[in-house]
């Protein structure tokens, strides 16, 4: 297999950044997009050269076609993804997985029966900022990790209509401590609310969580702020490392104060590279289907918490 021929479902904001990625990584071939609006399909099309329709089930009729990007609101993703492995086909689908648990996990499960590849985009494991700081974690750097703060905050983003703050934003915080800590979330406590009358769900959100391992995790998310900040803080016993997800730089704090060496990439170019390559040689995602289950298990613990105003031990939950 030489190159992957793959479809887009979806090309709005996110997912016409993965149109324009496929167009140009060596191991695609962007075959066609799909987006119930008809000028906008057809505009991503001519622009990366690939066929356009409206119904996505156009796409996944298609035989050539062996993989697609899910790129729909969130609460569309499990019809998209259940009928995409339905025909066969490997699917990349955007964070969160999906709009429930119990989508999540039929999808997962569906994808297994069918022997296609299902991963979660969660595109911030591949900041290279990330990769980094989980390399200096390993390596002992600052010592034992007591605990991360983390703060993702910006501006209410119009296309956002299905789901709040949590799962659009801290969702991957939860994804990136798993990775860097390789640790789940015991406990977790978290108060949210809704200023923005534009907004129908939770527009803040502050949550602690506590890793088995002892680790502490707090992280801060809203649409309030009229600038956009990624950073996340990690704080061993002998120091600090400091992320900045946007500018991808990375500071270590201890005895002596050092930034980091981090070349740049495009974060959504290595995910769909890693994707592809996982297609091409039989392999599992580097972001599995059951990692995104996880993901969505802590925030949906999270806004349990919020709701009944006190902490959710997640082993006990009732999904």
């Amino acid at each position: 297999m030489n190159k992957v021929n793959v479809g887009v479902i979806g090309v709005g904001a996110m997912g016409f950044n993965h149109a324009r990625v496929y167009s140009k990584l060596e191991d695609a071939n962007l075959v066609a997009v799909s987006d119930l609006m008809r000028d906008k399909s057809e505009e991503v099309a001519k622009e990366y050269n690939a066929q356009a329709f409206v119904d996505y089930n156009d796409i996944l009729k298609m035989p050539e076609i062996e993989a697609v990007s899910v790129c729909v609101p969130t609460t569309h993703h499990f019809n998209v993804v259940m009928d995409a492995i339905e025909h066969g086909k490997h699917v990349l689908v955007e964070k969160p997985i999906a709009f429930t648990l119990r989508e999540a996990r039929a999808m997962v499960k569906a994808a297994k029966d069918e022997g296609v590849k299902l991963g979660t985009g969660h595109v911030e494991r591949f900041n290279p900022a990330v990769e980094k700081s989980k390399e200096l974690i390993q390596n002992d750097v600052i010592g034992e990790v007591v605990s991360a703060s983390a703060k993702r905050v910006g501006p209410f983003p119009p296309r956002i209509k299905d789901v709040g703050v949590t799962i659009d934003l801290a969702i991957h915080e939860v994804d990136i401590m798993h990775h860097l800590f390789e640790s789940p979330v015991s406990t977790i406590y978290a108060n949210m609310g809704s200023r923005l009358e534009k907004c129908e769900y939770e527009d803040h959100a502050e949550i602690m969580s506590k890793f088995k391992n002892g680790i502490i995790g707090m992280l801060e998310v809203n649409w309030l702020t009229p600038y956009k900040k990624r950073k996340l803080e990690i704080t061993g016993v002998e120091g600090i490392i400091s992320i900045d997800y946007i500018d991808q730089t990375v500071n270590v704090y201890g005895k002596s104060t050092q930034n980091v060496d981090v070349p740049y990439k495009e974060p959504l170019k290595e995910e769909l590279g890693s994707f592809l390559s996982a297609v091409k040689n039989d392999e599992d995602p580097k972001i599995t289907g059951e990692d995104g289950i996880y993901a969505l298990e802590v925030v949906t613990a999270a806004m349990k918490s919020a709701k009944d105003s006190t902490p959710v031990n997640i082993d006990d939950m009732e999904y």
